[in-house]
C-alpha cells in the first residue's frame, strides 16, 4: 500500500489548517523536482509552534513514532516510503565560539533568507487554491537554470552564522555538476578559518558525500583552492608538487590522487574503496628520496601510508571496520604489481590472496585505476600485466582454496594431538601450520596437515 504526493500534501495541509498554522514545502525537495528527480525526502517549513503540529499529525496520519528536537523546533518521521522533516519557520545563528545555532522563531521569507544558497530558498505552496506555486524569493530558478551556486545574502555573513555552508557549497557543485559563484567562492576562502568551530562529525559527514559524489576531483580541488583541505585533510595539501618518476605519471601525487578516486568512483560505489583511493599514495610525501639514476622514489610509502591512513581516519571519526579495510588495501596496493613477473612463485601468490582475503577484488581494482599514464601503450601494458595477475591469481586460489581459509586443523585438535594443555605453543604450531601451506609445502587438506604435524612432532615441542 502507498499514499501518492499529492495526497500526501493534502493530509498534511489540513492538519497545518486545523492548527491553524501555515506551512509550505521547502528546499531539497523543490530544487531536486525543478531538476527532474524523483524525491521522497521532503522538507517542510511550520509558521507556527512544529512540537504542537507533531502532537496533531501523529494523530491525524496514525504516525506510531516520531522524533523531536524541542531545541532546534524539529521533528522527523516516516510515512509510507516517505522521509518527513518539519521545522519551525526561524531564523539562526552561530556565537563566533560555539558550535551550535542559537535559533528563534520567524516567518517564512524570514527563514527562507537564512538558508544557506538561493536553489535551497525555493518553497512550493501546498494549499488546494495554490497547489503547486513556487515562492522564489532570491532567484533560485534562475541560479537552478544557469548551474550557480550562490548565497541569499552576503556570503560572508552567511559564511560566519554557520561555517558549515561553506563545505556545503562545494558538496553541491561537485554532486549536481554546477559553479558557485565568484563573490561566494572569494568569501569560502576569506572565512575559512571559522570552519573549526564545526564539530568533526559535521565536517566528517560533508567530506563522505563529496567522495560519494559522480566526480569527487572536483570537489577535491575546489577544497584545495578554498584552503578548507589545508584545514580538514593537511596530509592531502602535502601531496602537491611531489614530482613522480616521469615515465610513470603525468601529474603530481595530488592530482595523480584524484584522477585514481576518479577512476575508481566510476567503477564502484563503495565508501571504504574510494577512501582507500584517497590514501593509497599518502606516505609519498614522508618518504620522497631522489636517486641520481631513476630520479625521486618513495620506498616504502605504503607501510608509512597503512599507518597515517590509519591516523587520518580515526581523526575524520571514521568506524573501526573502515579503518581496518583502509589500511588493509594501503597496505597492499603495490603488491599485485610484483607478481607480474613470469618468475614469482605460487608462495606469493597465496599469501597475497590470504592476506586481501574478501577485499582481493577491490585492491586489483584500485590497481587498475592507479594506472593513470597518458601514453596508450603503456597503459595497454599494465592492463595486460594485471590481467596475468589476475589469471595467476585465478589459478591458484582454484587450485589451493586459500582465500580468507583456516588452516584444516583447529587448536582443539592439535591438543588432542599433541596431549597439551591451551597456551602460546597452540598458537605458535597452528601458525607453523599456516606458513606451510602458505609456502606450498603442504596441501589445504586436513589429513595432509595431520601428516605434516606428526612428521614434525619433536621439533615443534622443543
Amino acid at each position: 500500500m502507498s499514499v501518492s504526493i499529492d495526497e500526501l500534501f493534502s493530509k498534511i495541509y489540513q492538519t497545518a489548517g486545523n492548527c491553524g498554522y501555515q506551512i509550505y514545502v521547502v528546499g531539497g525537495y523543490v530544487r531536486d523536482k525543478l531538476l527532474g528527480k524523483e524525491v521522497k525526502d521532503i522538507d517542510f517549513v511550520v509558521v507556527g509552534d512544529a512540537m504542537v503540529f507533531a502532537d496533531r499529525l501523529k494523530k491525524d496520519l496514525h504516525l506510531k513514532r516520531i522524533i523531536r528536537y524541542p531545541r532546534f523546533g524539529t521533528f522527523m518521521a516516516c510515512y509510507y516510503n516517505y522521509k518527513l522533516e518539519f521545522v519551525n519557520a526561524r531564523e539562526e545563528s552561530y556565537q563566533q565560539d560555539s558550535r551550535k545555532p542559537v535559533t528563534k522563531q520567524a516567518d517564512l521569507l524570514a527563514d527562507l533568507s537564512r538558508r544557506d544558497f538561493t536553489i535551497n530558498t525555493l518553497a512550493m505552496e501546498i494549499s488546494p487554491e495554490k497547489y503547486g506555486r513556487i515562492i522564489d524569493v532570491y532567484n533560485g530558478k534562475k541560479d537552478l537554470k544557469k548551474k550557480i551556486i550562490r548565497t541569499p545574502l552576503e556570503p560572508v555573513h552567511t559564511f560566519s552564522d554557520d561555517p558549515l555552508r561553506m563545505l556545503r557549497a562545494i558538496r553541491f557543485a561537485t554532486r549536481l555538476n554546477f559553479s558557485i559563484e565568484k563573490s561566494t567562492y572569494d568569501s569560502i576562502f576569506e572565512t575559512r578559518d571559522r570552519l573549526k568551530i564545526i564539530s568533526q562529525e559535521r565536517i566528517t559527514d560533508e567530506l563522505t558525500k563529496i567522495i560519494m559524489s559522480p566526480k569527487p576531483s572536483r570537489g577535491f580541488i575546489m577544497l584545495d583552492e578554498t584552503g578548507l583541505l589545508d584545514i580538514i585533510l593537511p596530509e592531502m595539501t602535502a601531496m602537491k608538487g611531489i614530482e613522480q618518476r616521469k615515465q610513470y605519471h603525468h601529474k603530481d601525487v595530488f592530482y595523480h590522487t584524484l584522477e585514481v578516486l576518479d577512476n575508481v568512483a566510476q567503477k564502484s560505489g563503495s565508501l571504504k574503496l574510494r577512501l582507500a583511493a584517497l590514501f593509497h599514495d599518502i606516505g609519498k610525501p614522508r618518504t620522497k628520496r631522489f636517486d641520481e639514476e631513476i630520479g625521486w622514489t618513495f620506498h616504502g610509502h605504503e607501510v608509512v601510508g597503512y599507518r597515517m591512513a590509519g591516523a587520518i581516519l580515526k581523526r575524520l571519526k571514521f568506524s573501526t571496520e573502515i579503518i581496518k579495510y583502509v589500511q588493509k588495501i594501503v597496505g597492499l596496493h603495490l603488491r599485485p604489481m610484483a607478481l607480474v613477473n613470469e618468475e614469482v612463485t605460487d608462495s606469493a601468490v597465496r599469501r597475497l590472496i590470504f592476506q586481501a582475503g574478501n577485499d582481493l577484488d577491490d585492491l586489483i581494482l584500485l590497481c587498475r585505476a592507479d594506472i593513470t599514464s597518458k601514453n596508450i601503450n603503456r597503459v595497454k601494458k599494465f592492463i595486460k600485466n594485471y590481467d596475468n595477475v589476475v589469471k595467476k591469481i585465478h589459478n591458484v586460489e582454484e587450485r589451493d582454496r586459500i582465500r580468507n581459509f583456516q588452516p584444516p586443523v583447529d587448536g582443539l585438535e592439535i591438543m588432542k594431538l599433541f596431549n597439551l594443555k591451551e597456551g602460546p605453543l597452540i598458537g605458535k604450531i597452528k601458525k607453523y601450520l599456516e606458513e606451510a601451506i602458505l609456502n606450498g609445502n603442504v596441501p589445504n587438506d586436513h589429513d595432509a596437515c595431520i601428516s605434516l604435524l606428526q612428521e614434525q612432532k619433536e621439533q615443534l615441542l622443543m
